[in-house]
């Protein structure tokens, strides 16, 4: 189950609870892409999981894949706020396929998340 939470200044909210499924990034696609169709982009996603929790099967995976490739050109900033060892290196792969800025923060940074999600100062 994903819990998706869009804000009107265009960032959604991303928090798994237990392992992805297809129905998943059908129901981000159907709160995301209204958004993106009426202002062009999300100025950012942050994924809020204190793990990471997988996918429930193969077709799960390919949905995950099908929606990064269909949206990352759409997404101007991506959030990873986990302690997860492996969502620490998500970033470092995701940069070579997905054209927004991304960066990881410990589980407990969220609000750093989110003001870096906003293009607040440092």
């Amino acid at each position: 189950m994903l819990q998706i939470e869009l804000f009107a200044e265009g960032i959604v909210i991303l928090a798994p609870h237990g392992p992805l499924d297809k129905a998943d990034f059908e129901r981000l696609s159907g709160v995301v892409d209204p958004y993106i169709k009426a202002n062009g982009v999300l100025k950012g996603l942050m994924v809020d999981a204190a793990s990471f929790p997988g996918w429930e099967d193969i077709g799960a995976l390919v949905s995950h894949l099908k929606f990064v490739m269909g949206h990352h050109s759409k997404v101007a900033r991506v959030a990873i706020v986990s302690d997860s060892e492996l969502l620490k290196f998500a970033p470092h792969v995701a940069k070579h396929f997905v054209a927004a800025d991304i960066k990881r923060f410990p589980a407990n940074e969220k609000a750093n998340a989110l003001a870096w999600l906003r293009g607040d100062p440092d």
